[in-house]
């Protein structure tokens, strides 16, 4: 009854406040000591056909290289919204299990250098009716799922075991040995391209995504993971085109809007830049608050000293304990 979700590397959502902890949580491991805070809404879609479908879902967070036990634990409800809090830095797998089966494994880091950090993280499934086998149960599919013959996800689940206990190149054996099996299992290269990307080699992880969105042009994580490897290599001109396909397949992600704006910066074309960065604000006002950074510098390069200050003063609003505070409250009252 498994179904595979893609692994993916997702941005942070910085948050400058903090968010109490949820009694209905457990912490069962070593994640806890820090200040982060992963949640989101579980979206489940139901066929009227599918019939029976269960009241509730137990949520899972494992910590890789924690040893295979969840430090974490919460039970929802069908699109209620669960919370992990008080975590430390490092990578999770949020594990989705109805009636002891595994349905979906969703990867995400968690990084806060400075603040606290929010970081949100929807899982989207979907009941469906097996109208050809009216003697079994219904089924549940995640978003941009990928059926696999029961040995490839064999090798897909040795695959996923190795990047959890850290051993990068194990994991990179597996998925390619998968991938030469069946190239169309674009979900297979996605993991491939985080993997090499967790080693640091952006140039094999650029690659591996390229692959997965040669197959599946319109999937999200391997273009949202693509434009941002694009832009760690600073290649600006190329990560444009991506990161549009990204927004178009997705607008509601602030992350695409930033990564889209920014890389206007870069190639220095601002008034395109604007648009895609306040559109980041819009939609996560709080975790891209950064953005309100960069499109101050836009303004005061531009003579726009006045709206720079305006930007200094929203951006102060939602991080008040910003390090650089004084010098952004100066600048304010010389140019306010």
């Amino acid at each position: 009854m498994r179904v595979n979700s893609a692994i993916l590397v997702l941005t942070i959502f910085l948050a400058a406040f903090f968010v109490p902890a949820v009694p209905g949580q457990r912490n069962l491991g070593p994640a806890a000591g820090g200040k982060s805070v992963l949640y989101g809404d579980l979206q489940v879609k139901e066929d009227a056909a599918s019939g029976l479908k269960p009241v509730s879902y137990e949520i899972n967070l494992f910590a890789l290289g924690g040893g295979g036990m969840p430090v974490a634990r919460q039970t929802v409800s069908a699109n209620g919204r669960y919370r992990f809090t008080n975590l430390a830095d490092g990578d999770y797998d949020i594990v989705v299990v109805v009636e002891n089966n595994e349905i979906t494994r969703l990867r995400v880091q968690v990084r806060a250098p400075i603040y606290p950090t929010d970081i949100r993280q929807d899982i989207a499934l979907e009941w469906k009716a097996n109208h050809n086998q009216p003697n079994r149960p219904p089924s549940i599919s995640a978003e941009d799922s990928y059926q696999r013959t029961p040995a490839n996800q064999k090798i897909f689940d040795k695959a996923q075991a190795a990047t959890d206990n850290k051993k990068y190149d194990e994991s990179i054996t597996f998925l390619k040995q998968l991938v030469a099996a069946d190239p169309q299992d674009f979900q297979a290269w996605t993991e491939l391209g985080t993997v090499f990307l967790l080693e640091k080699n952006l140039a094999e992880a650029a690659t591996a995504y390229e692959q997965s969105t040669a197959v599946r042009p319109k999937f999200f994580l391997a273009l949202m993971n693509l434009g941002r490897v694009l832009l760690m290599q600073k290649k600006f001109d190329e990560a444009i085109p991506i990161l549009t396909r990204a927004v178009e397949v997705r607008p509601a992600s602030a992350d695409a809007n930033y990564y889209l704006g920014e890389a206007y910066l870069q190639i220095k074309k601002g008034s395109k830049a604007v648009s895609y960065l306040y559109e980041a604000l819009k939609l996560d006002p709080v975790g891209k608050a950064e953005a309100h950074l960069r499109l101050a510098v836009l303004y005061n390069g531009a003579g726009l000293k006045s709206k720079a200050a305006n930007e200094y003063v929203e951006f102060l609003k939602k991080k008040p304990d910003y390090p650089d505070r004084k010098k952004l409250e100066e600048y304010i009252a010389q140019n306010k």
